[in-house]
């Protein structure tokens, strides 16, 4: 696969360090990575944004490329309304992950908040470039409570479009898991029609870029080139957990 879109379930749950981990494995494999921004918000100019972190996580040697960049924290398309500029169309997206992927091993094309936020007043959003695309969608979730309804809600408007999502992976898998979180981790593959395809560990992104990708293999499966195994994480995590009456 040349080009990934990763998408989340919503937005502050870990797409950026999930995207981090995926090129952090890709370099290591000796494959050249770029990494593409469709629209990054809440950022002003000069100061790193989502592609940046990537790289300063991942390694030297990415090529990054954000195609706009609105000071607002909302979505693409009401800050750029309100920053009076251009939106972000998804041809443009499809257009520049295209010229990337043919000088690149991978391409990550990483999404703003979860899927069908707006890019543009016409309700373009980022399933409509991985349509142009035909690219698979990597689905980023949080482990906890809640994740399951917006795993399939995004699962389901994924092959509503037609495409089918590579997998789900966990943003930040808690340090302390609560029964819920324990419980999803057998629940979300059905929830997505897809396999579990890693958990990233919370507070991942706080590490040193060293032991980040020294670490990154075993966050992820070998889908996306870890050795993260689906099945003995979720034995050992749910061992012992107890259903909860009403929960």
């Amino acid at each position: 696969m040349t080009v990934i879109v990763v998408s989340g379930t919503g937005t502050e749950i870990g797409k950026t360090v999930t995207t981090a981990a995926v090129a952090a494995l890709a370099l290591a494999a000796g494959h050249s990575v770029a990494v593409l921004k469709p629209a990054q918000t809440g950022v002003v100019p000069g100061e790193p944004g989502d592609a940046e972190e990537v790289t300063r996580l991942a390694g030297d040697g990415i090529t990054t490329l954000e195609l706009a960049r609105f000071p607002e924290p909302l979505a693409p398309n009401t800050a750029a309304r309100r920053a009076g500029m251009a939106p972000v169309r998804p041809y443009e997206v499809a257009e520049a992950a295209q010229k990337l992927a043919a000088g690149h091993d991978l391409v990550l094309v990483e999404g703003a908040g979860g899927l069908l936020v707006r890019y543009d007043d016409e309700g373009a959003t980022l399933a409509d470039a991985a349509r142009l695309l035909t690219a698979p969608v990597l689905v980023v979730t949080p482990a906890g409570l809640g994740t399951l309804n917006t795993t399939a809600l995004t699962a389901e408007a994924l092959r509503a479009r037609g495409l089918e999502p590579l997998g789900v992976t966990i943003g930040s898998w808690p340090t302390a898991p609560d029964l819920a979180a324990r419980c999803n981790l057998a629940d979300l593959p059905q929830a997505a029609g897809a396999p579990l395809l890693g958990a990233v560990p919370q507070g991942a992104g706080a590490l040193a870029p060293g032991d980040f990708r020294t670490r990154a293999g075993a966050w992820l499966g070998p889908e996306l080139g870890g050795a993260w195994d689906a099945a003995a994480f979720t034995a050992r995590e749910t061992a012992g957990a107890r259903e909860t009456p009403g929960l």
